[in-house]
């Protein structure tokens, strides 16, 4: 186990790992996936138009995916301004990925934007958004991984 870990450390040096960069990805959806769905559905159920209610998903976004890093980091015993801290540096630019390619799918797919809860285009889009996001987020993550970026400052507090 300890010599996976350390191979794993390797890879973060020597440019990161696909695998690495598929975690980092699905831990960034998660926290997007949540407060997007969350926005959608608040701002949806009560009528707001379509600027109001993708500012708010795009809030929550980002909320959902700091709290998320947050809550690792603190659990390894970080403080929360130095967990804070963390926290942007690892998560700002692959929310910022996640959040454009998600909402300017949604945006661009004809009728997304007017759909319901009860219809599918709704869901439907939202989780072809989402697929999409996460497709083109993780070069991303792979890239500032391999720098020693995103990710990787989080990384040695999963240990």
């Amino acid at each position: 186990m300890q010599h996976e870990a350390q191979a794993e450390h390797a890879h973060h040096r020597t440019g990161g790992s696909w695998a690495v960069a598929v975690r980092a990805t699905l831990h960034c959806l998660t926290g997007c996936a949540i407060g997007e769905v969350l926005g959608m559905v608040i701002g949806t159920a009560l009528g707001w138009g379509n600027t109001p209610t993708l500012i708010l998903a795009i809030v929550l976004a980002f909320f959902f995916g700091y709290a998320l890093t947050l809550r690792g980091v603190i659990k390894a015993g970080l403080g929360l301004r130095a967990a804070l801290k963390v926290a942007l540096a690892a998560d700002t630019l692959s929310i910022a990925v996640m959040e454009l390619v998600d909402n300017g799918v949604i945006v661009l797919w004809p009728g997304a934007m007017d759909a319901e809860l009860a219809d599918p285009l709704f869901w439907g889009a939202l989780a072809i958004a989402l697929a999409i996001a996460f497709v083109l987020t993780t070069p991303v993550n792979k890239w500032m991984i391999g720098r020693g970026k995103g990710h990787a400052v989080v990384h040695q507090y999963h240990h």
